[in-house]
């Protein structure tokens, strides 16, 4: 039995359509992770500003990611936004928008923990040594952020990645789903399950394996 269902991975194009779900995981990861890179900076700036609106407005942004879940997010953007204002969202758009709209707090939060880490006097002694405000950004504030900041931004990004399972409940043929049409096309086979679900893990696994090996490797040479 188990050779039957095995042997159904590798029938016809059935590995093949797994591999292609597989880049359509790392498309909308991919995506988002350069969004949440790119806006996340800007927004770990703003959270740092002393201005009460600015910094409540960042505050709320997050609570809403912390506390809501990403599978409501997906359905009030991919169903919700369509019917209230007629949009006619494609799934991997939904996708996008909703990792991003988390990234971007997610890694906001990130930076501005490791920006805030940084103590006090440095920042007055490189003042002392005559450097100006953009200088002290440049070259004390902005290495220091970044050695801390790349160890948890690798985590959150190996999060992101996972996270991208559940875009299967807006239609969006990933790599799981498509694992779940072979099996609904193979259902007479009874290890077929096992072998096909064993298969998505292992290719979750290869992918975010390495990148948690590369965030333990970067956080040792921080410390």
């Amino acid at each position: 039995m188990q050779d039957s269902g095995i042997s159904v991975l590798f029938k016809g194009i059935n590995f093949q359509r797994l591999l292609l779900g597989l880049w359509v995981t790392l498309r909308i990861a991919l995506i988002t992770i350069g969004i949440s890179l790119a806006l996340g900076l800007l927004f770990g700036l703003l959270m740092t500003r002393k201005n009460r609106f600015v910094r409540g407005f960042c505050r709320a942004w997050l609570e809403i990611v912390r506390f809501m879940p990403q599978l409501v997010l997906l359905y009030l953007a991919y169903f919700g936004f369509s019917r209230l204002f007629g949009w006619n969202l494609e799934g991997e758009l939904s996708a996008v928008l909703v990792f991003s709209f988390w990234g971007i707090a997610e890694m906001g939060d990130l930076f501005r923990g490791a920006l805030t880490s940084i103590p006090t006097h440095q920042r007055e002694s490189a003042a002392a040594l005559g450097l100006t405000k953009r200088q002290i950004n440049r070259y004390v504030l902005l290495p220091q952020t970044v050695r801390r900041l790349l160890p948890q931004v690798i985590n959150l990004a190996t999060r992101m990645i996972k996270t991208t399972a559940l875009v299967k409940m807006i239609n969006v043929t990933e790599v799981l789903k498509v694992g779940q049409q072979i099996i609904g096309q193979h259902y007479r086979e009874p290890s077929v399950a096992f072998w096909i679900y064993a298969t998505v893990l292992l290719l979750y696994f290869m992918i975010c394996w390495p990148i948690s090996l590369l965030a333990a490797w970067m956080e040792k040479r921080s410390e």
